[in-house]
């Protein structure tokens, strides 16, 4: 009887298994461009599984796909009374009428940013020092910015989350009545030309890398440094340094220590070296001397900012 021979399948030709390599590359990288011009929808029960916890500060969160600002919604719902408890999270997927500082327009295209708002009510607190509301907001961003997309956040005085000399996230805080509403948005995969056009040059987490653009762990992570800092903050009365806030600010601070001018309300302008930020949350300037006859002995005098435009200086 005479035994069959078997021999193996000659292996695929060289060229034949190249073409298959960039077939496959070609179709994963179509994939994860689909992906990004059509990021998946928050998933608003996955989050409040995440966020919501009896004894904590969120009591609700809601995702809505499209509106003109949360912070004008969330301010609404505080004006209608004690209905409005604090703790409400109100994200969106899309803004057509978000505001930042001076009245400047904050236009998110959909689900390529993550915007949300916060209603808080600080009564331990006194009016003064809540001045660190969108402070402590911009460490909690930095922080969260930093654990999950491994991106170096810095902040600039006195509510731009930086990376860099570009701008990641803005923030905005308006009070009503008893209540603050605080306002966060981050660019996650908006392209450069659909980010709004600021003084500083935008930029987006996609853009610079990150480790995860999935916007569910980043708003439970900034959720939870918010509620810890807030938490202790309130406790403290309102007291940056027993609740260790100030120490913190100044650690990710891209201002303190810079030279920079400083644009005021009515248009006066200061420059000098940022030496700090005081007990209610203004920056420090130490003010460059106006000409060269004064005494250059002098102490050069130190002026808190509470409100202005804020330009770094090289």
């Amino acid at each position: 009887m005479r035994a069959e021979n078997h021999t193996p399948s000659p292996a695929q030709p060289p060229a034949q298994a190249e073409a298959t390599a960039q077939a496959e590359a070609a179709a994963q990288a179509e994939a994860a461009a689909q992906a990004e011009a059509d990021p998946p929808a928050l998933d608003a029960d996955a989050l409040r599984r995440l966020v919501l916890r009896p004894g904590g500060l969120w009591r609700a969160l809601d995702v809505v796909p499209s509106t003109g600002s949360t912070n004008a919604d969330l301010l609404a719902l505080a004006r209608a009374g004690n209905c409005a408890p604090e703790g409400v999270i109100l994200a969106a997927e899309e803004q057509t009428a978000g505001r930042g500082r001076m009245g400047r327009s904050w236009v998110s295209p959909p689900r390529a940013a993550l915007t949300f708002s916060l209603l808080l009510k600080p009564a331990p607190v006194p009016p003064a020092r809540r001045g660190w509301l969108p402070l402590l907001a911009g460490v909690a961003v930095a922080e969260a910015v930093r654990t999950v997309a491994a991106v170096d956040a810095r902040l600039k005085w006195p509510n731009d989350v930086l990376v860099g000399e570009a701008k990641l996230s803005g923030i905005l805080a308006e009070a009503v009545g008893d209540a603050v509403v605080v306002g966060v948005g981050i660019n996650v995969s908006a392209a450069p030309p659909e980010l709004p056009q600021k003084a500083l040059p935008p930029t987006c987490l996609r853009a610079l890398g990150a480790a995860s653009l999935a916007r569910e762990p980043l708003l439970a992570e900034i959720l939870a440094e918010f509620e810890r800092w807030y938490l202790a903050w309130r406790e403290a009365g309102g007291d940056p340094d027993r609740c260790g806030l100030r120490a913190e600010y100044t650690r990710l601070s891209a201002t303190i220590g810079r030279r920079l001018q400083v644009e005021l309300p009515g248009g006066q302008l200061v420059s000098g070296l940022a030496v700090g930020v005081d007990e209610d949350g203004r920056l420090v300037v130490r003010v460059e001397p106006g000409n060269e006859s004064e005494s250059a002995t002098e102490e050069a005098p130190e002026f808190p900012v509470a409100a202005g435009d804020v330009v770094h200086l090289r």
